[in-house]
């Protein structure tokens, strides 16, 4: 007999407590990509002009996916009011061929820019870089939101940062940044298009100057309007500075398509072969990851949902059995898989089990050696965390764990390869730093709403800031009062707020949380844009290497 979805749920508490977990994601993703809600966007189409999410539906391919990144950034700040901090950043195709979008949301106080906006286009401006990928930049934007200045203007990640990108961008990488002036585009966010090398405006409702009319005339007494000041006709028949005019938005994105295809054709992927749908799909992961996070679960059929079928070859399978890494293939494309294995793992003869998730000496020096022979071959690595940290201990500290610690983050460090990361449960302590942590600019990063970031989980936390406490009051045969209690429960609800994966994607910590369904699509997506650029993927600029 055939049992209903509740009595599922009832029989296996993981998929329960995975597809809430699901479900409470896409429904905070669907409020933001409302943006500023259906009357700013009744406004924006009233204006004549297509909202941002609309501008990038039809410049992309018709039903393609859309990896939009950084969609959760800031929720949870400015009392909800900046959904997507203004701006939808992310990668699509165009002909097949993977380009870069940043696009200002109007519809979200004007497109003007919080702090969290400069951190959006920048990491965008990043994956274009290290990736080789064209960028189109599709402006509508007021420019500063004024309130927010001091973490807008200043410092060396604030806003001059985009335009220093643009430069680098322009003259040393030879990345393609095309920019379509959609609306406004005032004060100094007006080299962000100068600093492309296709500029293209809309007749009637594009605008692009470094003071707008109301600024011309406190400054220089002259009374002037927008279209003469700065409009497309003006930029593309007197100044020169605008290099197509279009007579609407979608004649512009038409024009946007054809630009792209007639950039040179991007290199050869000899790494893609016929692709294979896994052992088993992806959606069983919701069956196999644990409710109880601290629970073991079979780190092989978790490979099963995400690799393809038979691909996998293990690298020293009977060694250090605690990392599992070897060649595999994702949609078609070959990577190395480095995965942390999880549960009690049988410690070779005579030695005792060791705690998978744990990084120990022998598994570091392994990684670090497979690290290595995937960067002399090429191969993209995919890195697949649930780490808990190094290991600890007299043993461990005998066995030299630091010094092999340290191989494994500079091998990992040091490749240049391109390196995406999937957080599946933890990654905590060092461990998340040698499993790719986001200081060490892996290409991308994603997690499962499953995910929990942070130095340690909040019993740990509790255990090293009261430990002191309780065993004063265990030796004087005391229970804690309710006020230590009251504080120690405090401190496990904020660590709790702190490891959910939506607070990580909200700081930017990750580029976006994805469901157990969306992974095989988003890893391919991910590694065929990286795959754009078949040099060094070192540093943020893609930095070149003496070899």
């Amino acid at each position: 007999m055939k049992l209903s979805e509740q009595e599922q749920n009832v029989a296996n508490p993981n998929r329960a407590h995975f597809e809430g977990l699901v479900r409470d994601l896409r429904n905070l993703e669907e409020q933001l990509r409302q943006g500023g809600g259906p009357d700013k966007i009744a406004r924006q189409h009233q204006q004549g002009k297509l909202t941002a999410r609309e501008r990038i539906s039809r410049l992309l391919d018709p039903d393609s996916r859309f990896l939009e990144i950084g969609l959760l950034i800031a929720h949870d700040e400015y009392d909800g009011q900046a959904p997507a901090v203004g701006v939808v950043t992310g990668i699509g195709a165009i002909a097949g061929r993977e380009v870069v979008v940043v696009a200002n949301d109007a519809t979200v106080k004007a497109g003007s820019w919080w702090p969290e906006t400069i951190r959006k286009m920048l990491r965008a401006q990043e994956i274009a870089m290290r990736c080789r990928t064209p960028i189109i930049y599709l402006v509508d934007s007021a420019g500063v939101n004024l309130p927010y200045q001091g973490g807008v203007f200043p410092g060396q990640y604030g806003a001059a940062r985009i335009f220093y990108y643009n430069s680098i961008m322009r003259r040393y990488l030879k990345v393609p940044q095309i920019a379509a002036v959609m609306g406004q585009c005032v004060a100094g966010g007006a080299y962000l298009p100068a600093l492309s090398d296709v500029i293209l405006m809309v007749e009637g409702t594009s605008f692009m100057g470094l003071g707008g009319p109301n600024l011309v005339k406190g400054a220089t007494g002259q009374k002037v309007d927008s279209e003469t000041l700065g409009g497309a006709r003006m930029h593309n028949a007197i100044s020169g500075v605008a290099h197509y005019r279009s007579k609407n938005d979608d004649e512009c994105l038409a024009r946007i398509r054809e630009i792209i295809l007639e950039l040179p054709a991007r290199p050869d992927r000899s790494t893609h072969v016929t692709s294979d749908e896994p052992a088993l799909p992806s959606t069983d992961l919701y069956d196999i990851i644990p409710a109880d996070h601290r629970a073991p679960y079979n780190a092989r059929k978790m490979l099963d949902c995400i690799l393809d079928r038979d691909s996998f070859d293990e690298f020293q399978a009977d060694f250090a059995r605690e990392m599992i890494v070897g060649h595999a293939r994702v949609c078609g494309i070959t990577v190395g898989i480095i995965a942390n294995n999880r549960g009690l793992i049988p410690g070779a003869s005579g030695q005792p089990p060791k705690f998978g998730g744990i990084i120990y000496t022998e598994s570091a020096e392994k990684t670090a050696y497979f690290i290595e022979t995937c960067n002399r071959h090429g191969t993209p690595l995919l890195f697949i965390q649930d780490v808990s940290g190094f290991m600890v201990g007299v043993e461990a500290e005998q066995s030299g764990i630091i010094r092999a610690g340290a191989r494994f983050v500079e091998a990992m460090a040091t490749t240049t390869v391109p390196k995406i990361v999937l957080t599946v449960n933890h990654a905590s302590g060092a461990g998340y730093y040698a499993m790719a942590g986001q200081g060490f600019d892996p290409d991308f990063i994603f997690t499962l709403p499953t995910g929990r970031m942070g130095v340690m989980e909040g019993e740990s936390a509790v255990m090293a800031l009261f430990a002191s406490q309780l065993e004063k009051l265990r030796q004087n045969d005391q229970e804690p009062d309710e006020s230590l209690l009251t504080e120690i429960d405090k401190v496990r609800s904020e660590y709790e707020r702190q490891l959910d994966a939506k607070y990580a994607a909200a700081r930017g910590f990750v580029d976006a949380v994805i469901a157990p369904e969306d992974i095989r699509p988003v890893l391919s997506m991910a590694l065929g844009t990286a795959l754009n650029n078949p040099d060094s993927h070192l540093g943020q600029f893609g930095l070149p290497v003496q070899r």
